[in-house]
């Protein structure tokens, strides 16, 4: 570093700005965004004559968060869900780190392994319980033992804040429990990259920002996550890049600022104008 005598500090310019952010960067994510992990290539899907997915091309790099936005019936549900292959698709190719989405057998297991999935309706296994429910997955496919599944689990539940409910069953948990458990379960697995498919919408008001706490902290410390939601709190705190889609087509997407404050498309304008003064 050059040292700048009092005499020069009245004529020496400025240092020098910090580089200019990633665009795709939100202005509260302080990581560093990697390499592609997530490639949609023009892919379509079809529900009979129904084009719900129309050419989408979409890549989520390691350590990004992408909110997916749109109104009810845009796609974005069939996107999240055509990523980790619970919906097929027609015609195009999704790639997960660099390996084409497979068709079926232990491969796409195995690819499932890397992609973690959180429903809005927490799918949790009502006969385990919450320890169980966390553990199954690591012990099963990833072929830990059982006493390291329990002690990385009740790391897991701790981070999420529901260790304290590990012996109790789903059924005896509120709602936002359930939900912070599920996300446990997904961690569990190590994933590349978590999905969250309207994770708050099946919640009560008072349980959704417990949820989205959890979310935000995930996002902090460098989860990949593709999010479908209508909670624009959390698309401001924690996404580099909102992706408004609409009809089945990715509309417009880009940082949060920009998109919230100065949407390009019509159809954007007006479904912020309406979901923005409720």
């Amino acid at each position: 570093m050059t040292n700048i005598s009092s005499d020069d500090a009245a004529t020496e310019p400025p240092p020098e700005a910090d580089p200019v952010p990633d665009p795709t960067t939100g202005p509260s994510v302080v990581h560093h965004l990697g390499e592609p992990l997530v490639v949609l290539s023009d892919v379509d899907k079809y529900f009979g004559q129904l084009h719900v997915l129309q050419h989408i091309n979409l890549t989520i790099r390691k350590g990004e968060v992408v909110v997916v936005l749109g109104p009810s019936g845009s796609g974005k549900s069939t996107l999240c869900r055509a990523i980790n292959r619970l919906e097929t698709i027609e015609s195009g190719t999704i790639t997960i780190d660099g390996e084409k989405l497979p068709e079926e057998g232990k491969a796409l297991a195995h690819l499932r392994a890397d992609v973690g999935m959180v429903f809005q309706s927490f799918n949790l296994f009502s006969h385990k319980t919450v320890l169980d429910n966390v553990t199954l997955g690591p012990i099963k496919v990833r072929k830990k033992s059982a006493a390291e599944a329990k002690k990385r689990g009740m790391e897991l539940l701790t981070r999420v804040g529901v260790d304290s409910q590990a012996d109790k069953y789903p059924a005896q948990l509120s709602g936002g429990q359930q939900q912070r458990v599920a996300i446990a379960r997904a961690l569990a697995m190590d994933p590349k990259v978590i999905l969250f498919d309207e994770p708050t919408s099946a919640l009560d008001p008072e349980m959704v920002n417990e949820v989205l706490d959890v979310m935000v902290s995930l996002a902090r410390q460098g989860m990949t996550m593709i999010v479908v939601t209508h909670e624009m709190g959390f698309a401001h705190k924690a996404a580099n890049r909102v992706v408004f889609m609409d009809d089945g087509q990715i509309v417009e997407e880009g940082d949060p600022d920009s998109f919230f404050t100065n949407a390009q498309s019509t159809r954007a304008k007006d479904f912020l104008s309406k979901i923005l003064t409720h």
